[in-house]
Formats: structure tokens, sequence, C-alpha cells
């Protein structure tokens, strides 16, 4: 196996001036980066057709192009000194090796659904290290296993499973243009967790670049940097190159649904009857409840929920346990539509009905939106009286909504320390707070990301409490941020995001990486 060739004197050099001179320009840093990747390139895979500067005029579409979140495209949003496209593993080893011999600091892309920009954006000199090329999929029915490299998409995964099977699945999220790198190692959650637990949850084995450059599995790399990267956020402990993934068996045939209720149709007491039971229920069924604002009669302002559903059987059980469940819906069997898996995940990504699964090739997202997501998890349920004030909350916060994803059946099987996501038994439902916007400009930002933090306050009685916990996923710097990395800045975002996990987190960290070199403004700290 090819490691990057050992240091030239010119780069020692390099390095020493720069580690004694914090002064010195961007210009002068970029082009000591540069200077090291042509001497660590793999004679066979040149890397200088993946090396994007701000000087070429495919940077900023290079950039951009993976920008899930608007607010961070502005011409006042930090700017990398270089972009890396990596188009082979060695690739990735330089770029670690030689970002950390010229004290840059790296920020690591697989899909750029990272909400709040830390996978490329820092206030620092950085560069971006973008693995969207690093995409492929080999998937083996046989020994209903697959290799998917972390620039895949999770659409391009889910499309590869079905070319070869119709009866095979992997949990994982309903967005089909999620980066399998990032959304695997933060957790990765989807309509198939009560069945089957999240996708980090059926994860065989990885290969990652360490901090030393060097291409570790799961053997090589050891049990504990193996469970850290399941739901820790991979980007802390190093370089997610791939995952080997356990895929599951589905019917051949599942029944789907897209309801919406308002209040003035029973709304409150089928949220109320969907928190209570929906735990409980068989874990074949996965019900999304979502609650926002909406016109009633005369333009006055009411409530609406939609339940979205993926039920993995025939349409006739689904109507049975429904009905006995959740009676206030009144689900008609003209709601439902039974399909194969991969048309379900056609359309829990809104796709038309009738779409080619070729759609979920397709790499762009819609058109560009400016948002604010945050998180919470209830363990307890809400009383219909709380549930009356959430609406009335709702109206008076038009633009926010809530989606609540259910838990139970696997999850709770499954122990809080299994990975190092907690959020297991006794979980009732999980919550994202969801505020987007088209229009530009720092006011709008603001106006929009106080609604959602006015509406997270406002739920705090409903929710889990010391710690209040949040969802890595959902990135939301407002749990807690670092600029110093300290152990006491880290606890207060790694407890919500981990429990009690963040400490074997912290540990592990110290061991594999303790000169903290891949860091963010959440990553986990070094002791």
């Amino acid at each position: 196996m090819w490691t990057p060739s050992s240091s030239s004197s010119i780069l020692t050099f390099f390095s020493l001036i720069l580690l004694f001179s914090p002064c010195l320009s961007s210009d002068t840093v970029q082009q000591s980066f540069l200077q090291c990747l042509a001497s660590n390139s793999h004679p066979k895979f040149p890397i200088s057709d993946a090396i994007f500067t701000p000087d070429d005029a495919s940077f900023l579409p290079v950039l951009n192009s993976y920008i899930r979140n608007r607010i961070f495209q502005t011409p006042t949003t930090p700017k990398p000194l270089v972009i890396v496209t990596a188009k082979h593993p060695s690739h990735v080893q330089s770029t670690v090796v030689c970002a950390k011999r010229v004290a840059l600091e790296i920020r690591i892309r697989s899909g750029g659904h990272d909400y709040e920009g830390l996978s490329y954006v820092s206030q620092q000199p950085f560069i971006v290290l973008d693995l969207f090329n690093l995409r492929a999929i080999n998937v083996d029915i046989p020994t209903e296993t697959a290799w998917v490299e972390a620039g895949a998409t999770m659409g391009e995964l889910y499309y590869a499973i079905a070319k070869q099977s119709k009866v095979h699945a992997f949990p994982g999220g309903v967005c089909p243009t999620l980066g399998a790198g990032g959304h695997i190692s933060g957790g990765g959650y989807g309509n198939l967790m009560r069945k089957f637990g999240l996708s980090v949850d059926n994860i065989l084995d990885a290969q990652i670049v360490n901090v030393e450059g060097k291409i570790l599995n799961r053997q090589q790399m050891g049990e504990d940097l193996f469970w850290a990267i399941r739901g820790g956020g991979g980007g802390s402990f190093g370089v997610i190159l791939s995952w080997k993934i356990k895929l599951v068996q589905v019917p051949s045939t599942v029944t789907v649904f897209d309801v919406e209720r308002k209040i003035e149709e029973g709304a409150t007491d089928v949220v109320w009857e969907w928190q209570n039971v929906m735990d409980k229920l068989d874990g074949n069924l996965f019900i999304r409840m979502m609650m926002h604002s909406a016109s009633g009669e005369n333009g006055q302002k009411t409530g609406k929920t939609t339940l979205v559903a993926l039920f993995l059987g025939p349409v006739e059980k689904l109507m049975e346990i429904v009905n006995q469940n959740i009676p206030s819906l009144k689900l008609q069997k003209q709601e439902c539509i039974e399909m194969n898996w991969i048309e379900s995940v056609l359309f829990f990504a809104n796709f038309a009905n009738g779409t080619a699964p070729e759609a979920l090739l397709k790499r762009e997202s819609p058109s560009g939106t400016y948002l604010k997501r945050k998180s919470d998890y209830v363990r307890e349920g809400i009383s219909k009286k709380g549930i009356e004030d959430i609406w009335k909350l709702l109206m008076e916060i038009e633009g926010v909504g809530l989606t609540c994803n259910p838990y139970g059946g696997r999850m709770g099987e499954i122990s809080e320390t299994a990975t190092p996501f907690p959020h297991r038994a006794g979980v009732k439902f999980k919550i994202q707070y969801s505020a987007n916007w088209k229009k530009e400009g720092e006011e709008e930002a603001k106006e929009n990301i106080e609604l959602a933090r006015k509406l997270y306050e406002a739920m705090s009685p409903y929710v889990t409490k010391n710690p209040r916990e949040a969802f890595l996923n959902y990135r939301d710097i407002d749990v807690g941020s670092s600029r110093n990395w300290s152990l006491a800045e880290g606890r207060v975002y790694g407890e919500k995001y981990f429990k009690g996990n963040f400490e074997r987190l912290v540990n592990v960290k110290t061991k594999v990486d303790p000169q903290n070199f891949f860091r963010n403004e959440q990553s986990i700290p070094t002791r």
C-alpha cells in the first residue's frame, strides 16, 4: 500500500517557518501546502486535477455545488485556500499529511448537508477536502453486504441495491442527496429505523485515513475507534473513505400514505393518539408526524398535521393497525398506496408517483434555500392541553414547523452504549424544528433563526432535560461550540449529543489524534 513520502528538507523547513511564524500570509501557507501535495502525489494517481484554488474559474462553482444551506454562500462567508476533490484514496492521504504539516485546518465534506456549514467553513485559514468523487458502490447480494464510498449519496446507494434486488434495502436517510460519509458517521436514521435501527447499527467494517495519513480498516483501527466513528462523527477522528454495510430484507410489497388533517378535522386528537402509541406499535410501521400552521376557513389561521407512513407489508394490515390505534385519523384505503421498496424511497423523497428510480442518481438539490434546524427528544407524553398550546405557538410563529420521528421498536432494544448514539430506549420521538426562507440578507436570516429559537425555547417543558438531548446529524451550533477546543467547551454540546458516551469518545480522540488535528466547532476534544 502506498503511503505519502517522508518530509523533504524543504518541506520540513516550511513546517518550521509556519510553526513559529503565525503571521505568514495566506498565500505563503497556500503555496507551502500545494508544494507538499505535489511532492506527496502518487505517481500513478496525480493529484493536480483534483486541486482548485481561488484563482481557478471553477473554484466557486465547485465550492457552492455542495453547499445545501445558502447562509454559507454569501460573499462574506470565509472561503478555503484550496479545495481538494479527491479522486483516489492517495489524494486523501496526501491532503491529511500536508494540511497537518503546514498547520492548516482541514474541513471534510461528503455531501454538504451539514446544517451549520462546519464541513466547509472555518474562521481560520483552511482547506476543504471534498469526497464527492469517491462514490463507488459494490453490492453483494449473496452475502447481503455492500461497500459504499464516503462521497456516494444515499440515493445512489439505494438505486444500486434496487438494481440487484427487489427485497433488500439499507436503513438510512430519506433525502437522496445525503453523502454516505457524514450521514452514517453521525448516526444515520430513516424510515426503517423502527425495524432495523440506524445506519450505524448496520455497519460491518470501514476504511478511515488517520492523522498519520494511513488507511485503516476495522481490524487495524481497533474496536474503540470503530465504535467512535459509528455515530460520534467521523470527522473528529479521521477521514472516512468507505463503509461496509449490512443489507436488510424487506417484503416485495410495502405500503405508504401521506395524509393531512386540520384542527377542525380532529388534528389535536390525531397528534395525541400518535404520540401515545407510535413507540409501542409494530416495528414494521413508521409514521412521521408534522405540525405546522395553515389557513383555515375565511383565511383564519389554524393548525395542520401531516402524517407520512411506510409500512413493511400490505395495505389491509396497515389499515388494521392504524385505525385500531389512531382512530381519530380515520384513515381511508384510497389514501394508501402499495408499491415496492425503491418506489417508497422515491415517495418519501417527494418525487411524483411513477418517477423512475434513476431520479435518485441526481445530485443537484432543489433551488437553494436558507435554513435553520434544531432538535429535541421527547420521553414523556404531551397532554392535550400541551398540544393545543403548541398549535397556538405554531400559528404565532409562522414559518417554523415541527417534524416528529417515532422511536420504539428496534431502537428501544439496542443499548445506549452500543454506539456513540445514545437516544434509545424510552424515547417516544425526536423533533426537528425547521425554518426555511428564500429572501437574501442578514436581517432576514436573523429574523428566521430567532423564530426557530423562540419555538425551541417554548417547547422546553415537553422535552428531555439535564441534558436537553440533541441529534448530531441535525447540527445546531446553538447547543454549544468551541474555538479553544477545551474539554469544558466540548462537554457543553458533547453531553447533549452523546450523553454518557461523550467521555469514551474523548478517550478515543485523545488516543488516536492527541494533537487535535481533526477539529471543528463541535468536534470531540482531547483531554
